[in-house]
């Protein structure tokens, strides 16, 4: 790809990083907080994703499934625009310019975690953001003296009590999470889409457009459940990390999980899990989609 249409690829992220929280905010909403609620020893516990989501639209209505999604527009517009935009730079440069005949790992994993890791640094301050706004809802513990009146607020309070290091509270767990998250993502995309494409292309020439937005859903969607299965008990601690009120607290998200194992297994490891999989798949079947769509609109080639 030439300089001049490098740019394009970080575009079509961007779009497809609106996709996303369009798509995807009520549910990281819920998930959220059963991460908050139900991991730590005191305050209110959902029976479920579903009793959650109901509480919220009983106390706040549907603006509140929202909340925070101002930092996550925000965030995921960039974040969305870098990691597709840097993916694909990596991916091409490494491949050297020649096309392959199918997927190699030995491409898709470095430049997935490139990605990843670099975009972890734009993901940190703003998931913290939406992660305070989100928590302070309903059956929050947070008292409404101490609450924020909006996602500037909250980041100018960050900044003030913990100095410019306390708005990349998280960091190195986030990092983390998007290293070996987008690893699996972008392999399981990849393959998906290379296997479906081999299947039905080959089976079929016309409806070729509604054949692409089909391979675009299933690859997009099954690598969403792939990043998020592998990944989740990592932005379990993230969330804890980034929301508790005692600075002092540690931020090693192994000794976070390990805490968590102790008292509720496995399975409280994996808190969040069922709106995190149901969000998983249609919030990055429409990103894969609309990243996909933009790359043609705009006459990029995607192999």
């Amino acid at each position: 790809m030439g300089e001049t249409s490098a740019y394009k690829e970080y575009l079509a992220g961007l779009l497809a990083g609106v996709a996303t929280v369009i798509t995807g905010h009520p549910f990281d909403t819920v998930k959220v907080k059963l991460q908050k609620h139900n991991t730590e020893a005191h305050g209110v516990t959902y029976r479920s994703g579903l009793h959650c989501t109901a509480r919220i639209l009983k106390t706040e209505g549907i603006r509140g499934l929202y909340r925070g999604a101002t930092s996550s527009f925000v965030g995921m517009a960039f974040e969305s625009s870098l990691l597709f935009g840097i993916y694909s730079q990596t991916k091409q440069s490494l491949q050297g310019g020649v096309q392959s005949s199918g997927p190699q790992l030995q491409v898709i994993i470095p430049s997935a975690a490139y990605s990843g890791a670099l975009i972890s640094f734009v993901l940190c301050p703003s998931e913290l953001v939406k992660c305070r706004m989100q928590v302070q809802g309903t059956d929050s513990l947070v008292p409404r003296s101490r609450r924020y009146s909006s996602p500037l607020d909250c980041a100018l309070k960050a900044v003030k009590t913990e100095g410019v290091t306390g708005i990349f509270r998280g960091g190195f767990t986030t990092l983390l999470r998007e290293t070996i998250g987008n690893a699996v993502f972008f392999s399981v995309y990849e393959y998906v889409r290379y296997y479906m494409h081999s299947r039905l292309k080959a089976a079929s020439s016309e409806n070729s457009h509604l054949i692409d937005v089909g391979i675009g859903i299933v690859s997009g969607g099954l690598g969403g459940v792939g990043f998020w299965t592998a990944v989740l008990p990592l932005d379990v601690a993230k969330t804890l990390i980034q929301t508790t009120p005692d600075k002092s607290s540690t931020r090693n998200p192994f000794q976070i999980l390990s805490s968590i194992y102790r008292r509720a297994g496995v399975k409280g490891c994996y808190t969040g899990l069922g709106p995190t999989i149901v969000r998983a798949f249609p919030a990055n079947a429409a990103a894969i989609v609309t990243w996909e769509l933009a790359m043609k609109l705009l006459g990029i080639r995607h192999d």
